[in-house]
């Protein structure tokens, strides 16, 4: 029977994952990847096409997986709940999540060596950013009745942008969000929502 190889790509895409949460995508070399896993560096190249792919690999696994789990939220049958369940997931998964957390929220995705990436990961890569607009503006829809500019915008506001700045300074910082930072999350996205004509409680104004 072949023998098992020693080093498969989970422990390499998660050794990088971990060097990366702690000293950026620059400190992710092929070497200190290699030392983190007991492996020769021929072992790295021997499963990833190069150090751009690696890196890529971890940006898009870490950027699909937690939007797998945000838009699930949004999609809750009903969009008030659903949509303030999004919002507050952010946190929660930052908790749940600290090195994710550090190598999506601290760093773009040219910061992975993206113009090195092949064709296929640069679609992936640009399938995630259309899923984005595609989800905001669909659950924009079904709370608001609408997809206008502005509405859009301020349901973006609610759920994505509010959220991420209210957990980027403690990832940054190395330090979970404390639980008042949920607090402002769910005041930020019942006003918001509230200035749309949505209820948390009744139906839609618009």
């Amino acid at each position: 029977m072949p023998r098992r190889p020693r080093f498969d790509e989970a422990q390499i895409l998660s050794a990088a994952g971990r060097l990366i949460a702690r000293h950026g995508p620059s400190g992710a070399t092929i070497g200190a990847i290699a030392r983190s896993v007991g492996a020769p560096t021929g072992s790295i190249y021997h499963r990833f096409d190069s150090r751009d792919v690696l890196l890529g690999e971890v940006w898009l696994g870490a950027a699909t997986a937690f939007q797998a789990a945000f838009f699930e939220r949004l999609a809750a049958p009903r969009p008030r709940q659903g949509g303030l369940a999004a919002a507050l997931y952010m946190a929660h998964r930052v908790r749940e999540r600290p090195d994710e957390a550090r190598v999506l929220l601290l760093h773009r995705r040219e910061d992975f060596g993206d113009d090195g990436w092949p064709s296929a990961m640069r679609h992936q890569a640009e399938q995630l950013g259309r899923q984005v607009e595609e989800e905001i503006r669909a659950f924009s829809s079904r709370l608001c009745g609408r997809q206008d500019a502005r509405t859009v915008r301020s349901v973006s506001y609610a759920v994505v942008d509010a959220p991420f700045a209210a957990v980027r300074r403690h990832v940054s910082a190395g330090e979970d969000p404390p639980p008042y930072i949920d607090e402002l999350i769910s005041v930020t996205y019942r006003a918001v929502i509230a200035q749309l004509g949505v209820s948390m409680k009744g139906r839609s104004a618009g």
